[in-house]
């Protein structure tokens, strides 16, 4: 009865790898005849493809032998200012590899939604899809997608069952928070990103654990929305909670903005009352009275290993660990010793 079902929908590649006990990047190499696969594992696959009576795409097989040089990117988050340059460096390293770029955005988690970017990607005959990942939920949503193109995913957590490369936020958050430590604060308060997000819940990781490891009290964050206006409003709340912090970790430069705002309203001066460092680096961090000390993101640079990692995976090359780029601290003049 369930292979009858199974037939009726037409078996794809990945339930013949689910089959066969394998990945699909397996039975794709074993159906194009590729070398480098045992022959135990060749013939777990022949006999799963012959089971399901499993056809393949020979429109889709036929589309990437003519290599098309045209990729697609699937957007999850909101417009701000990691995830849009995230976007702008691997664009540009696709331009220069030769390669178009299609972008499509999943407004939201719901299978629906998702399927319908996907669909007007893989409709534009792209050799890969890149997914830029913003959310758990929206995590777990696609990994029940199927998909017929090589993947590589950009998110934090190490959980994708993809190929994935991101920026280390967890490291950064560590690096913010040693600094503000070895400049000798002790109660350093903490503006976080949007519980949902998961660049957020790594850079709140980071700063609870090194807190930890000093033997710190970390006081509960306050949750913003990335925005200046949330900023200022968490700013306010962490001040009224503690009136005697010498620090604050903001998780992005805009709520830094925010916050400084809030401790000038407040008669606190930075940095001589209260140190405060940001996260991403946007270009008016250097300009702001004082310059704020922040974590930069290379985001060109993630840029060109994105596509060195959908290179790798087009030639399907193995699978090679996540990889993680920590930001690095600029230090200027929103922080001192105490």
């Amino acid at each position: 009865m369930a292979g009858s079902a199974q037939r009726t929908r037409h078996a794809t590649i990945f339930d013949v790898a689910k089959l066969a006990g394998v990945s699909h990047q397996t039975v794709s190499r074993v159906l194009n005849g590729h070398p480098n696969v045992r022959e135990a594992t060749r013939e777990k696959v022949r006999e799963a493809v012959a089971q399901l009576r499993y056809r393949p795409n020979l429109a889709a097989r036929a589309m990437v032998n003519r290599r098309s040089r045209n990729l697609g990117l699937l957007t999850t988050g909101s417009p701000d200012y990691g995830p849009s340059s995230t976007v702008s460096g691997f664009t540009r390293a696709a331009r220069t590899a030769k390669y178009s770029v299609t972008i499509s955005t999943a407004v939201d988690a719901e299978p629906a939604s998702l399927q319908a970017s996907l669909d007007l990607l893989l409709g534009q005959q792209v050799e890969a899809v890149v997914l830029v990942l913003s959310r758990m939920e929206i995590l777990r949503g696609l990994q029940g997608v199927e998909f017929e193109t090589p993947v590589v995913a950009v998110e934090p957590s190490g959980l994708s069952p993809w190929p994935s490369i991101s920026i280390d936020h967890y490291g950064g958050a560590r690096l913010a928070t040693d600094h503000l430590i070895e400049l000798g604060h002790r109660e350093i308060l903490h503006l976080a990103g949007p519980s949902n997000s998961m660049d957020a819940t790594e850079r709140s990781r980071g700063w609870r654990d090194t807190m930890s490891e000093h033997g710190l009290v970390a006081h509960p964050p306050v949750t913003g929305d990335w925005s200046p206006s949330s900023g200022y409003l968490g700013g306010r709340e962490l001040l009224c909670r503690h009136p005697g912090a010498t620090a604050v970790f903001s998780a992005n430069d805009q709520m830094a903005v925010g916050c400084l705002h809030a401790l000038r309203e407040s008669g606190r001066s930075v940095p001589e009352d209260v140190s405060v460092v940001g996260f991403d680096d946007v270009p008016e961090a250097e300009h702001l009275e004082p310059p704020l000390t922040t974590m930069r993101q290379d985001f060109f640079q993630l840029g060109e290993d994105i596509m060195e990692l959908v290179l790798a995976t087009l030639s399907d090359a193995p699978a090679a660990p996540p990889v993680r780029h920590v930001p690095e601290l600029i230090v200027r003049a929103s922080t001192r010793r105490r």
